[in-house]
């Protein structure tokens, strides 16, 4: 039995009749959420994971919010003056901005947060390159003098995904940012209430009392994010099959990425709502280690783009449902104004595994052990796993399939040891439409080596061009600069696209309010 039928069939046990969920007084100030994965790192910078960036946008604020036009507002600021030539920025934190913990918000708490996410995230560290100076001069007042004018500033600040530039506490924000803090506090919407959290299966958030929403309309991260319930419990549910059943029964609210051939079912129910709310997509990338064999070799890493299907990936993922947009895509999604056809014409079409298997030997490739992690509990990342890896082994690469939840993958990922040593050679992850659509956001397409994401590839010619793109004075210009770095990805290899689709969320009718974008909690009203 295939792992497809196989769920199918656990969805046809789990929808067996079940005792009704018995309401209470207290429900209708409880949210009880299935996220995709347990947030098993709470650190906002420390992962790429997205349960821990919808984990860090309950329990933290940002300077800037985005709006679902993907425009930055201001958040925790009132607004900001730029003077010099665009070399100087003063932004003014709002007043009466409060931590979970009591202590005020302070500018120099925003200094010391900000230099830590930009030594992670990849928009993070071109705002810090182009920064000559970052000071708090008074507790409202953070000023940055840069060395060359950074029009994208707002952006940068806003970005409300992997990773989230969150503002926390002084004595946090001076931690390694190459080591995990030891709580969360923040001075978002909710508290993390850690005492309530159960390894792999619960956490638990209730409201911040003292956070003051800013005025204006609601819109996915930016204007007023209001916390309207006490209490969001995030339920960990691996079997997709049983967290749909609990959404039925109303057991929970909400499932963050119902499995794909479930979705007919939930359709059908009455209360229950199926669509999409984030328009970029989700895509999906086999990542490699750039610092191990076999895949530190470019000339293999250029095999493996061409052996890996993506219409097979994404059909896995998405199965024959017509309304599930999907397909295949280069290293910038379909629907960014940043794609192109370059990546395209080589990488659709029919596979010659025969072919590949020769190539692969030509370009040096001499057997060794490639340990691919697999997470087994994230459906759509555990059906690409399996057509990643029979595509290795086809064309003849000694495939170690080493299944793991996703939670212990982002562990291991962190690893620069040879295979040998706990270390490993590939995995398969997602990213969100909305940080790859352009050079200045996309983690993965960065050739920055140590200091980059996991696979940590090392590409002189992306860094340069991704240099140009952020000074570059029209969008003409910076799509022909896209295209070039396309082209040398091709050659580098910094990862292999896996194909992109739009996952819907499934939650009950009486859940109002949901703002579009990947998911927050603000704003929602429960009947």
């Amino acid at each position: 039995m295939d792992r497809r039928q196989f769920l199918k069939a656990s969805a046809a046990a789990a929808f067996l009749p079940a005792a009704p969920h018995l309401a209470s007084a207290q429900d209708a100030k409880t949210l009880r959420f299935v996220p995709y994965s347990d947030v098993a790192i709470i650190d906002p910078i420390w992962t790429n994971g997205y349960s821990t960036r919808t984990h860090a946008l309950l329990v933290w604020d940002t300077l800037y919010g985005l709006d679902d036009q993907f425009q930055p507002q201001p958040q925790m600021v009132e607004g900001h003056v730029v003077e010099e030539d665009g070399k100087r920025w003063t932004l003014t934190l709002r007043p009466g901005l409060v931590f979970h913990d009591g202590s005020k918000v302070l500018a120099r708490d925003a200094v010391a947060s900000i230099k830590r996410w930009g030594a992670r995230d990849t928009f993070g560290q071109a705002l810090m390159a182009a920064t000559d100076e970052l000071s708090a001069p008074d507790d409202r007042t953070i000023v940055f003098r840069l060395k060359a004018p950074f029009p994208h500033l707002p952006a940068a600040l806003a970005r409300p995904s992997a990773l989230v530039a969150a503002i926390m506490p002084e004595r946090l924000a001076a931690t390694d940012p190459f080591k995990q803090i030891p709580e969360a506090i923040g001075s978002g919407p909710y508290r993390y209430l850690t005492a309530e959290r159960i390894a792999g299966a619960r956490h638990v958030y209730a409201r911040h009392e003292g956070y003051v929403p800013r005025q204006g309309t609601p819109s996915f991260t930016a204007g007023p994010r209001t916390p309207y319930l006490d209490r969001i419990e995030f339920t960990v549910m691996p079997d997709a099959a049983t967290a749909v059943a609990a959404l039925q029964t109303g057991a929970v609210d909400w499932v963050e990425q119902p499995i794909i051939d479930l979705l007919p079912l939930l359709r059908k129910d009455p209360n229950i709502t199926v669509e999409v709310k984030d328009r970029t997509g989700m895509a999906g990338q086999l990542r490699l280690n750039h610092l191990q064999p076999p895949f530190n070799n470019p000339a293999v890493r250029r095999v493996i783009l061409q052996a890996i299907d993506q219409e097979e990936c994404m059909n896995a993922v998405c199965g024959g449902d017509p309304q599930v947009e999907r397909g295949s895509i280069g290293f910038f999604p379909n629907n960014s104004p940043m794609a192109s056809d370059v990546a395209g014409k080589v990488l659709k079409g029919p596979k010659d595994f025969g072919k590949l298997k020769q190539e692969l030997a030509a370009a040096g490739y001499k057997g060794e052990r490639a340990v691919f992690l697999a997470a087994q509990d994230v459906p759509r990342i555990a059906l690409v796993c399996d057509v990643a890896a029979d595509a290795l082994r086809k064309i003849g690469v000694n495939v170690d399939f080493v299944a793991a939840d996703w939670g212990t993958v982002l562990q291991r990922i962190s690893s620069r040891n040879p295979v040998e040593q706990g270390g490993w050679s590939c995995y398969v992850t997602y990213w969100a439409g909305l940080d790859l659509g352009s050079p200045a956001t996309s983690s993965p397409l960065r050739g920055n080596g140590a200091k980059g994401s996991p696979g940590w590839p090392d590409s002189p010619q992306i860094e340069a061009l991704r240099a140009r793109f952020l000074t570059a004075a029209d969008s003409a210009q910076q799509k022909a600069i896209a295209r070039e770095i396309e082209l040398q990805a091709m050659q580098d290899v910094p990862y292999v696209p896996a194909g992109q689709y739009l996952q819907p969320v499934a939650y009950r009718k009486n859940l109002t309010g949901m703002l579009n974008g990947v998911p927050v909690f603000t704003n929602l009203r429960k009947g």
